[in-house]
């Protein structure tokens, strides 16, 4: 039997676009020649893949979902070539089996991703599968898996943008209703105005040092005595971190609380505690 390496795979994907399991199994059948191997897959029909594997993916779809429990969810992009394809039911029914299969196999990235197995076939199967029905190149982007005591998924835009919130909750049920609506305005608010991060506490320090730099040097053109200027750089530090951070941003559905007061009011009314840990937001096309 040939020793059917890495490097032969990788070039027979190359040259055709089918998958990675697809090309080791026609290796190995063709016993290690390549020509053979591109017949075995032009035979079962994956080598039309080739044709369309340079093509670029610039549309899509972003997938986002939870489990019925609330406490795991996963966020996929699925990339093709055309918006009306990326809007075309079936292309999203793709996309969300392969949300199915991140939430059931947790992958690290991609690649683990597209090993992963749902209904008896790989995500890279399924993916080569889309390929076929849809006539596009398609190609699996990026993925994340979040873990907590509750989380929430919102769709914004038919799959432009996907976003998972992650909260710690105390006395109430993740799955309820009630709680999921709360949290599903969140996952809105995150989608809406793209905070920095989920709380103040959560900015990048180097990001909170790049804005203090320019508040300060801002505040340096006003003439003023140096504590007034270091007052005035800290005041619109301040606003940054009330516009810019997820807790303390005015509601979009009522901007006369913050975020984190309308999570404080859902909690009570529920008879329990409710905190924003963090979230996901995938734009579609966004660089990961």
């Amino acid at each position: 039997m040939a020793n059917i390496t890495a490097s032969m795979v990788k070039e027979l994907r190359e040259m055709t676009g089918a998958g990675m399991m697809e090309c080791k199994k026609a290796l190995a059948e063709a016993e290690g020649e390549m020509e053979k191997a591109v017949d075995v897959l032009r035979t079962r029909g994956l080598a039309a893949v080739a044709k369309k594997a340079g093509r670029a993916t610039n549309e899509g779809t972003v997938m986002a979902i939870v489990n019925d429990a609330c406490t795991t969810g996963a966020v996929v992009e699925l990339n093709c070539e055309t918006d009306f394809v990326g809007m075309n039911e079936k292309f999203k029914a793709y996309a969300e089996k392969i949300a199915k299969a991140a939430l059931a196999a947790k992958p690290a990235d991609v690649d683990a991703l597209k090993a992963a197995v749902i209904d008896g076939e790989t995500v890279e199967e399924i993916v080569t599968d889309c390929i076929h029905v849809m006539g596009e190149n398609t190609q699996l982007a990026r993925v994340a898996v979040v873990d907590a005591q509750a989380v929430s998924a919102y769709i914004h835009g038919g799959g432009k943008i996907g976003v998972l919130v992650t909260f710690n909750v105390e006395g109430i049920d993740p799955a309820s209703d009630a709680f999921q609506k709360c949290g599903r305005d969140i996952a809105m608010q995150v989608a809406a105005l793209n905070p920095v991060s989920a709380t103040r506490e959560d900015v990048p320090a180097d990001v909170a040092a790049h804005e203090m730099e320019i508040y300060k040097a801002q505040a340096a053109e006003s003439g003023k005595p140096e504590a007034i200027q270091e007052k005035m750089a800290t005041g619109r530090l301040e606003k940054f971190f009330k516009e810019s951070t997820l807790t303390e941003q005015a509601f979009v559905k009522n901007p006369d609380q913050s975020v984190s007061e309308y999570t404080d009011e859902v909690a009570k009314n529920l008879g329990g505690t409710i905190g924003i840990v963090d979230f996901k937001r995938f734009v579609l096309g966004e660089e990961a």
